[in-house]
């Protein structure tokens, strides 16, 4: 019996990056395209379907050993009836994408959004490689979040389960507004966007810190900075990764998770962050939720989104 392949399609706003991998989750082979978004809805999904009938025609399989293809995409769906109700990124509103695309290819087709699909990415193959219960959590831009629970994804009635970037967790003094509109989300300090943040209200204030010096400031400066003894940038990344842990011990108490993973940018900062991190879980998390509970970093990288679209077939 020929070996079954999976199909995994990460869509971006301006490439769309395809991967075939096995069942173990083993990425075996990738391509990207350009999205072209300029060009309008059917160009996006006649992209898809070109792109994944293209990676299988170069690679040793055939198209009969394809079990399916998932979609990873950042927006709002409806994931039941495979429907992007709005992708701001793409220009995409009410588009059935899963229908569109399964019609092109003849073959099943699944879709979810990107948050969830990376963390099925890293519960598959990556850092909760034989773990059932995991959280991740995306430290770039925005903070994303994905679930995992007994092998599969929580996604809540209406797809927004995972949301963590949006725990209303800094305190009323504290908070500002976020994106969303709401304030104190845990995105408004946690991300690089929020480090970012701090560190030009701190230089704009006139607090002494070597960062006065750099003319823009990127995440990367502040934990630099920290990491060479600058106190205020030591202040901003104690901040990120206090509401970080503190969010990490809410959700323990709801979902006893066995592993969270970090990925993303920010993730980048190594043991500096994670042991910060890690001192603020074990301190607002009972004793006996804590146990066994493993702070870790994501493993796939950018590969994650494509490994975990291929997983969303497995795993449907």
């Amino acid at each position: 019996m020929s070996e079954k392949i999976y199909v995994g399609v990460d869509i971006g706003g301006t490439a769309i990056k395809v991967g075939i991998c096995n069942e173990n989750g083993d990425l075996l082979q990738t391509y990207e395209g350009p999205t072209e978004t300029d060009k309008g809805t059917d160009a996006i999904l006649n992209n898809i379907a070109a792109y994944v009938r293209h990676i299988v025609s170069e690679s040793p399989f055939q198209w009969e050993q394809v079990e399916g293809v998932g979609i990873g995409i950042a927006g709002f769906l409806d994931i039941p009836n495979g429907i992007m109700k709005f992708a701001p990124n793409l220009g995409l509103r009410n588009v059935p994408v899963r229908d569109r695309v399964q019609e092109a290819l003849g073959k099943p087709v699944f879709i979810n959004n990107d948050a969830n699909v990376a963390a099925l990415g890293e519960a598959w193959a990556g850092a909760g490689k034989g773990v059932s219960d995991c959280v991740c959590y995306t430290l770039g831009t925005g903070v994303g979040g994905g679930i995992i629970i007994d092998g599969k994804i929580v996604q809540g009635f209406a797809g927004m389960a995972g949301e963590l970037g949006h725990m209303a967790i800094v305190p009323d003094l504290e908070a500002i507004q976020c994106g969303c509109g709401k304030m104190g989300c845990l995105e408004t300090v946690s991300s690089a966007t929020g480090i970012i943040k701090m560190a030009k209200d701190a230089v704009e204030r006139g607090d002494r810190t070597s960062l006065t010096a750099v003319e823009n400031i990127m995440a990367k400066d502040v934990f630099d900075a920290a990491k060479a003894g600058d106190e205020v940038a030591a202040r901003i990344v104690n901040r990120a990764a206090f509401y970080l842990g503190k969010s990490m011990a809410t959700v323990a108490i709801v979902l006893n998770p066995q592993r969270f993973i970090i990925g993303g940018g920010v993730s980048k900062a190594g043991d500096f962050l994670f042991d910060q991190i890690r001192d603020v879980f074990r301190k607002f998390t009972p004793d006996l939720i804590q146990e066994g509970v493993e702070i870790v970093p994501a493993q796939l990288g950018n590969n994650a989104g494509i490994v975990g679209a291929a997983g969303l077939v497995l795993r449907s």
